[in-house]
């Protein structure tokens, strides 16, 4: 016969009753909060443990879990199973972390881009371990100079540019979280090239600065479902072939460009998606645009390639804190070029790919997960340069 403890109020006394099942159960005013049975303990209320607890099975622990519009008011310290992300999340009491923001991409793709004679919409996939595959057949309308980004925790969005006639647009294209390129989507805001794009807010994107008609500090924020917004006005200095990536989780950073001068300015970008003023970089920053920058290491953001002020290619590079602040010159290892893609990989190291040296070329160079720049590797694909790079995939 099983047995229910039933702590009443009135009489304020413990009782035994038979209750019909096999269970003992811990009942507080007619209702069970806790029940005994054969295979553990089931809790109907909430657990509160004053000390630390320990679970020391060789199984594992499962976790709350939901979609992100599931999401419980956040208080610091929770954490969560996102079933929309397919990543585990946690809240400082304010914002909602991914891990998969700390924790980049596993696979990367190369896509777009031009050389002598044609303007590009093939691309090229990078593997988890960092190698470049051959082609993959042109879906996209082809674009040079335009610009990629994660967005929705494993997927990537490809948008604006010039295209084949030299007319510059503002088509994007959605890329899945298994690298399949789709369709053009007819474009929202300002047609533009030589902008750039990167991830903020755990699982949101934006585009931002470029040349249209002049130089450009508009920006477009695109959703967690890959749906561009209207122009923003611009703040900062306009300016074109500029380079983004996302920094610190949940932010993002514009970097460098050039309006007629190269700049040494940055521009940081909130987790709500706000641009701020122009940051002046320090002294042992060089002068420079035409580059571009990806995430690595956890958080952290390297520009490396470009031009300096005097327009010759260089192969420097720049890390980035967590914090968003720019590190001196590190003296270039590579090919020096200008107009690289970029892409992070293997959830916390970058790859460098394409350019222009004094010809197009298509060699990658790999960045460590402590930001150190590999050599050059033998390039694979169609040799060209203004070829744009994002990260996608959270399976290896």
């Amino acid at each position: 016969m099983a047995s229910t403890i039933n702590a009443s109020t009135s009489p304020a006394a413990i009782v035994q009753t038979a209750d019909g099942t096999a269970n003992l159960s811990l009942q507080s005013n007619g209702s069970t909060v806790a029940a005994l049975t054969s295979t553990g303990v089931a809790v109907t209320g909430a657990i509160s443990a004053t000390t630390d607890s320990t679970f020391s099975s060789t199984g594992a622990l499962t976790i709350s879990s939901g979609t992100t519009a599931q999401r419980p008011t956040g208080a610091a310290g929770m954490i969560r199973y996102n079933t929309t992300l397919s990543s585990f999340e946690y809240s400082n009491g304010s914002v909602w972390y991914a891990s998969t923001a700390l924790y980049g991409t596993q696979k990367g793709i190369m896509i777009g881009g031009a050389n002598v004679s044609t303007i590009f919409g093939l691309s090229n996939l990078v593997s988890s371990s960092g190698v470049v595959a051959t082609d993959t057949t042109a879906v996209a309308t082809g674009r040079v100079l335009a610009a990629a980004a994660t967005y929705g925790g494993d997927k990537a969005i490809f948008g604006h540019g010039s295209n084949p006639s030299n007319i510059t647009v503002a088509t994007t294209n959605l890329i899945s979280n298994t690298g399949v390129v789709a369709t053009d989507t007819t474009g929202v805001g300002t047609p533009r090239d030589s902008l750039a794009a990167c991830g903020y807010g755990n699982d949101k994107a934006i585009f931002g600065f470029g040349y249209s008609t002049t130089y450009s500090s508009l920006t477009n924020l695109i959703s967690n479902t890959g749906v561009a917004s209207t122009d923003v006005t611009g703040v900062g200095t306009a300016r074109t072939y500029i380079a983004a990536a996302t920094y610190g989780g949940d932010k993002g950073i514009f970097m460098f460009g050039t309006n007629g001068a190269s700049q040494s300015i940055t521009n940081l970008v909130s987790n709500t998606g706000v641009v701020a003023t122009d940051t002046v970089n320090a002294a042992g920053v060089t002068i420079k645009g035409y580059g571009a920058a990806a995430q690595f290491g956890g958080g952290k953001v390297i520009y490396a390639y470009g031009r300096n002020s005097a327009g010759t290619v260089i192969s420097i590079s720049n890390l980035v804190s967590t914090t968003g602040v720019v590190a001196s010159d590190t003296t270039g290892v590579g090919s020096a070029r200008a107009n690289p893609g970029s892409s992070s990989y293997g959830s916390d190291k970058a790859i460098f790919a394409y350019g222009y040296t004094t010809t197009y070329v298509s060699m990658s160079n790999l960045v460590s997960n402590t930001g150190v720049v590999a050599t050059d590797t033998t390039g694979v694909g169609t040799v060209r340069y203004g070829v744009t790079g994002a990260g996608y995939s959270l399976t290896a």
